[in-house]
């Protein structure tokens, strides 16, 4: 197994010495395992994000007879 070296503060060192008890390797192995994680379910699906974005312009296009300026202008007024 590799070895990884980390520098911590002293005053954190006295506080892990007092708690014998935990295994600090553990501990960091369980960390990075958590970020690893963490950025892993981050990543983008190249093919889920392209299915979103032909999806997105299908419902964008624009429907036929519809006017959006008119029902705009439409809701102003009566907001008056």
């Amino acid at each position: 197994m590799p070895v990884i070296s980390l520098r911590i503060d002293e005053k954190t060192k006295r506080k892990m010495s007092r708690l014998k008890h935990i295994n600090w390797s553990q501990v960091i192995r369980e960390g990075i395992l958590q970020k690893i994680e963490e950025e892993e379910k981050r990543r983008i699906d190249r093919a889920l994000l392209s299915q979103a974005v032909k999806e997105n312009d299908r419902l964008k296009r624009k429907v036929p007879g519809y006017d959006s300026t008119l029902e705009i202008r439409k809701w102003r007024e009566a907001r008056r």
